[in-house]
């Protein structure tokens, strides 16, 4: 069904009852699954020139296993994506740049047909999270060529058949750097060197085994790139040992800066929505609710970063969040926060409200700075431990570490004076 548009003075406004932003995994996934129930009136607007997001120039294998149950390429994955969205009735306009709020749950958007008006009954933010550049690190030395984060060195190779350089240094040791060394090998550049700043490389070990063994990409664990060095292009970078001090120079024509991500939350600040400020992404409680009644949040712009899968079941979530939101708008009580303690760096959702569903997949989500092989995690509130469990599993620095929310204890109605739940690890 046609999004029901009307022309005024201002040009065009578009009215769905719900509108998306952000075509990636989450956004595409939660499109799929209200379609079908609000009569085709979900608008999917995507900034790039075609819709999917991250997979759609990660060419290399993995997607698709926890959401679709089939493990697919990335760009066929997005290509899916986009198929189950269109085929269940959602309008995705890609080439959409939303530019600012114009109201509680309306965007004003730049487009090829020109300026948009949008004006929904619900909104969903899945705009996902970006790589740190070289600038942002803080990295010193030349500006030189060849300097790239994963994201545009998939973007040059696979989206445009753009070449690179011959000899490459990747920074970084998370799965993300993994796809980075497929990228390169695919585009004949050899991978000089991998750094890590952590003394086990972040990646599954599995990852990291068959890297170095079958790769043969060779790993320097607590190493960091301390100085670029090149013009007009990259000729080496300088690394220094982290317990040491020792510093050696390699030489490369190709750096990939990889991982260390933040979410792409510009619309939130301007919006004036709440920030966590772990995450740096907005707040929202386990039905995913931002601090805007009838706005919505999904996906990696939650928890920088996860994988395209998650974040594809985040939207299945959000979705049904959504629907129950426009069938009944809702006044949710207030919450109790949760905090990230010792060992953590963030926490999502941050909200717990009482009579609210649990957290997509049960799981909440953390970050941890070190390795910790079978870690038990302690909720204490208001300086006592009311929860504490040893989990099988490990926590690792680059990767998200899950853990049941049926350990939290319940959330009281408003009016108990709870205090935040803080989680830490050991």
């Amino acid at each position: 069904m046609t999004i029901t548009q009307r022309t005024t003075r201002v040009g065009t406004t578009l009215t769905p009852d719900v509108l998306i932003i952000g075509g990636g995994p989450a956004g595409l996934s939660a499109a799929a699954r209200l379609a079908p129930r609000l009569g085709g009136q979900v608008l999917v607007l995507e900034r790039e020139a075609a819709a999917g997001g991250v997979p759609r120039h990660s060419d290399h294998t993995g997607y698709g296993l926890r959401d679709l149950r089939r493990v697919m390429t990335g760009p066929a994955y997005a290509r899916r994506l986009v198929r189950d969205a269109t085929r269940a009735g959602v309008e995705i306009r890609t080439r959409a740049m939303v530019t600012h709020w114009a109201g509680p749950r309306s965007v004003e958007v730049t487009s090829p047909e020109g300026r948009l008006r949008v004006e929904a009954r619900a909104v969903l933010l899945a705009t996902g999270a970006r790589e740190r550049p070289r600038a942002a690190r803080r990295i010193p030395g030349d500006r030189p060529a060849g300097v790239y984060t994963t994201g545009q060195l998939q973007n040059a190779v696979h989206l445009h058949g753009a070449r690179v350089g011959r000899r490459a240094v990747v920074v970084g040791g998370e799965l993300v750097s993994w796809s980075a060394v497929l990228t390169l090998r695919e585009a004949g550049c050899e991978v000089a060197l991998m750094t890590s700043e952590y003394a086990r490389t972040e990646a599954y070990s599995a990852f990291t085994l068959c890297g170095r063994t079958v790769l043969g990409v060779p790993v320097a664990n607590r190493a960091r790139v301390v100085r670029v060095i090149g013009s007009p292009r990259v000729r080496a970078v300088e690394i220094e040992h982290l317990d040491t001090g020792a510093r050696r120079t390699v030489d490369c024509d190709t750096v990939v800066f990889t991982g260390d991500w933040i979410p792409d939350h510009e619309l939130v600040r301007t919006g004036g929505l709440d920030l966590a400020p772990d995450t740096r992404g907005p707040l929202v409680d386990t039905a995913l609710r931002t601090s805007r009644p009838g706005v919505f949040a999904a996906g990696n712009l939650l928890h920088p970063v996860d994988t395209a899968d998650i974040a594809a079941l985040d939207g299945r979530h959000a979705a049904d969040q959504v629907l129950s939101w426009l069938i009944s708008p809702d006044d949710p009580a207030p919450g109790v926060r949760l905090l990230a303690g010792d060992g953590l760096r963030w926490v999502a959702p941050g909200l717990l409200r009482p009579g609210d569903p649990a957290p997509p997949r049960g799981r909440l989500l953390l970050w941890s700075d070190r390795y910790v092989r079978l870690p038990r995690v302690t909720v204490r509130q208001e300086g006592r431990v009311v929860a504490r469990r040893t989990l099988p599993w490990p926590a690792a620095p680059g990767r998200v570490f899950r853990v049941p929310s049926s350990l939290l204890p319940p959330v009281r109605p408003a009016g108990s004076g709870q205090g935040p739940l803080t989680l830490s690890l050991s």
